[in-house]
């Protein structure tokens, strides 16, 4: 009877040392060149059917890029104000439109390359100074056209309206936040407008006009 019980015994603690150990090893999951990935490849300690083994390489990472991309197109190279007529505004616009795929958008600035309307032959300037002896006007001006962005979120700001008088401050035209698409040239209007009056000299005035775009990416 005692030998039985030992017997018996001795069978379950078999079955409990195998529940123990119900799956081994059998191999590895790895990357090549690197220990970091290890990890165990598991058998059920079954045949047949229902037999099982299996293992996971985590964390194998997937990477890309995408290149920056920002374009900038305007409508004309000339800004004509024709004859300007004392004490009255005169204006002419032109179009410009930004394509880019630029995380946070694009910035436009347009600088005076003359701070104002130039006279050589007079020394004269059309602006609000009186450095050359008399003020008048002279200013850019910008208003939003439609929007060319899926996102949205997408805001543009263009509400430019400054005198120019200096040939080193980059006016701000129009400012968005997220990526856009070239889509006809109307993102911003740009203006131009100046303003004599009975004393400016006679003669032709002429600027040129910078303009700069920039990609917040």
């Amino acid at each position: 009877m005692n030998i039985k019980k030992l017997l018996i015994g001795t069978g379950l603690s078999g079955l409990a040392f195998g529940s123990l150990f119900a799956a081994v090893q059998i191999g590895t999951g790895s990357v090549v060149g690197t220990g970091a990935f290890d990890s165990p490849i598991l058998w059920d300690e079954t045949f047949g059917g229902t037999a099982n083994a299996s293992g996971s390489v985590s964390n194998i990472k997937v990477i890309a890029r995408v290149y920056p991309s920002l374009n900038m197109q305007i409508s004309t190279g000339l800004i004509d104000l024709g004859v300007l007529v004392p004490n009255v505004a005169s204006q002419w616009s032109l179009q410009i439109e930004v394509g880019t795929n630029a995380a946070g958008g694009v910035t436009v600035t347009a600088r005076s390359q003359r701070g104002g309307l130039y006279n050589t032959g007079a020394n004269s300037y059309i602006n609000n100074l009186t450095t050359d002896g008399i003020a008048e006007s002279y200013k850019f001006l910008s208003s939003p056209g439609p929007n060319d962005s899926s996102f949205s979120t997408y805001t543009k700001t263009a509400n430019l309206n400054v005198e120019v008088n200096d040939t080193t401050t980059d006016h701000v035209v129009m400012t968005t936040n997220k990526p856009e698409k070239t889509q006809n040239v109307d993102d911003v209007t740009f203006t131009v407008e100046a303003t004599v009056t009975d004393e400016t000299p006679a003669g032709d005035y002429d600027d040129f006009i910078t303009f700069t775009v920039s990609g917040n990416f």
